[in-house]
């Protein structure tokens, strides 16, 4: 007798025929889908990574540029603080003119005012400024300190100015070390400059001036 066709068995090797062709027609496309999306995750990790590494270095140099610059100015804020001292103690000697020593007194005073900052340099006048300021009053106190030996001597003031003199040296040398670090600055800026927005939104994006630059 004929059998309706949906009632004849079917042998177990064309079943498993028909379900190894539906498993791939119906996989296949899952395992495009998810080859492609660790292609994307894959491409957005290494983005991410980038960004991660350039933001590090990137802040780290700030760090670096505000620790060279915070040495140096404090260093600057001791050496006009003995400068101070040594006046004073001018003033309170019976050694001196206290006509002159007034007069110093205020130069130095003026000497504060038009201390430079790290945006003002970027006009290189205001650091000549300061610089031919500072080392004409300097020499001129100390010299002036050192006329009297009955002085330099009188309550360590003989250590003041030996003070003043080697902070006065070594001001090159922080100069030399902020601009070290700032030139590193500015090389990473001209170079990722396109991806600075990711870096730091609201962060410079300009270089930064530097004392060789200044003073030249």
């Amino acid at each position: 007798m004929f059998k309706p066709l949906y009632l004849q068995p079917v042998c177990k090797a064309q079943a498993m025929k028909a379900s190894i062709r539906y498993c791939i027609l119906f996989l296949a496309p899952i395992a495009g889908f998810v080859a492609g999306c660790g292609h994307h995750r894959t491409h957005t990790e290494k983005a991410f990574t980038k960004i991660d590494s350039l933001t590090e270095t990137y802040l780290t140099l700030q760090d670096s540029i505000l620790i060279a610059w915070n040495q140096m100015a404090n260093d600057e804020n001791k050496k006009l603080n003995s400068l101070h001292e040594l006046v004073h103690g001018m003033m309170n000697s019976n050694q001196f003119d206290k006509t002159q020593i007034i007069a110093l007194d205020q130069r130095l005073e003026q000497l504060k005012r038009i201390r430079f900052t790290q945006k003002s340099m970027i006009n290189p006048y205001v650091v000549d400024e300061y610089d031919f300021a500072s080392n004409a009053l300097i020499s001129e106190i100390i010299s002036l300190a050192e006329s009297s030996p009955s002085f330099s001597q009188e309550s360590g003031y003989q250590s003041i100015i030996d003070y003043v003199k080697l902070a006065d040296q070594r001001m090159a040398e922080y100069r030399s070390s902020y601009d070290s670090v700032t030139l590193r600055f500015n090389l990473f800026i001209e170079q990722y400059h396109g991806y600075l927005k990711e870096i730091d939104e609201y962060g410079t994006t300009e270089k930064m001036p530097l004392f060789q630059v200044a003073g030249n």
